[in-house]
């Protein structure tokens, strides 16, 4: 299989996950719609509600077209709106992309991959069984492990440290240009460039 997304003229779909909101805004579970509110903002477009369950945002990122999604559903859920907008705006697996926290890299770190098991995250465990498939683009924001012995389920929906929240703006807007890069000239450009050891 092609380790890149489809060509040019070719929609692709790029998921960011979460929590909806106002409480869980700032939660380190809610990096993939922070990332998804940055490309908004490059593509100048607005989230809408769309039937699928999640919100949706069309445009184009660096000349590609792209369909952004934010499940409305809680993130064990997540699959359902990813796989309804999929099926809505006619994306293969091949063509999506998910955003999402990782405690299994540092804070602020990236890793850019195809395929491969959910490691512990429920939302890419809801979207590989809706889907059907875990042949799907990741783009993995690391978060860090949890300091001593504190529930990983607790420390995912705790705000970034106060050093953090200074770097997370940086930290996203990066997040955003590796997506962008993976999108614009495939994954092993994109991991050159962005890929943490």
């Amino acid at each position: 299989m092609s380790q890149d997304l489809p060509g040019a003229g070719e929609l692709i779909l790029l998921a960011g996950l979460g929590n909806p909101g106002p409480q869980y805004a700032g939660n380190r579970h809610n990096v993939g719609f922070m990332v998804l509110d940055e490309l908004a903002g490059r593509i100048g477009g607005k989230f809408k509600a769309h039937r699928s369950g999640a919100e949706v945002c069309e445009g184009r990122l660096a000349g590609s077209r792209v369909v952004l999604v934010k499940p409305r559903s809680f993130m064990n859920l997540s699959g359902g709106p990813v796989a309804g907008a999929a099926r809505f705006f006619k994306v293969a697996p091949s063509g999506i992309v998910v955003v999402h926290d990782e405690l299994d890299v540092e804070f602020g770190a990236l890793k850019l991959k195809l395929g491969g098991g959910d490691n512990g995250h429920n939302g890419l465990r809801s979207i590989t069984k809706s889907l059907g498939t875990r042949e799907y683009y990741r783009v993995r924001f690391g978060i860090g492990r949890p300091p001593g012995r504190q529930d990983p389920a607790d420390f995912v929906l705790k705000d970034f440290s106060a050093v953090q929240r200074k770097e997370l703006p940086f930290e996203v807007s990066r997040c955003a240009d590796a997506t962008e890069a993976l999108v614009t000239q495939g994954l092993a450009a994109a991991q050159n460039e962005f890929h943490a050891g």
